[in-house]
């Protein structure tokens, strides 16, 4: 059984209800799921998981959140090689800039991507965008 790490930070609950429906869509594929804030997630629990889906919104000037989730994902970088991973976050403004930024960043650890693009959802997700998160967690667990 393959086992994924949902990994996220969320500062007003949008990207926590999409890591929520990812986990569930990876449990639907009958696939081993830990759900991680992004303060609960070490570089040291990389090698522990198959495959790990970071979530993160865009903030500010479309950056990852700089507190948190940042100085989690700098930590965990150099054990990301040829590991596969999904990206996915919410974002209120912008052209999605920060998720093509976090894609290239991660080809360039070596990581595999799946789906070659993450996923993102505009403000809150709407019962659509929850099936879209469920679908690509079932997606990324098979």
């Amino acid at each position: 059984m393959k086992k994924i790490a949902v990994v996220y930070w969320s500062g007003t609950g949008n990207t926590e209800a999409m890591a929520k429906a990812i986990a569930e869509g990876v449990k639907a594929a009958d696939a081993e799921v830990s759900l991680f804030t992004a303060s609960e997630f070490s570089a040291g629990s990389v090698p522990n998981y198959d495959k790990i889906a970071f979530g993160c919104p865009s903030m500010g000037a479309e950056q990852l959140e700089e507190t948190e989730f940042e100085p989690m994902f700098v930590s965990a970088e150099g054990a990301l090689s040829g590991k596969e991973l999904a990206l996915f976050g919410s974002y209120g403004w912008g052209d999605g800039s920060w998720m093509r930024e976090w894609q290239a960043r991660c080809e360039g650890l070596g990581a595999y991507l799946y789906g070659g693009e993450g996923l993102i959802i505009n403000e809150t997700p709407d019962e659509d965008g929850l099936r879209k998160c469920r679908e690509f967690g079932k997606g990324f667990a098979a």
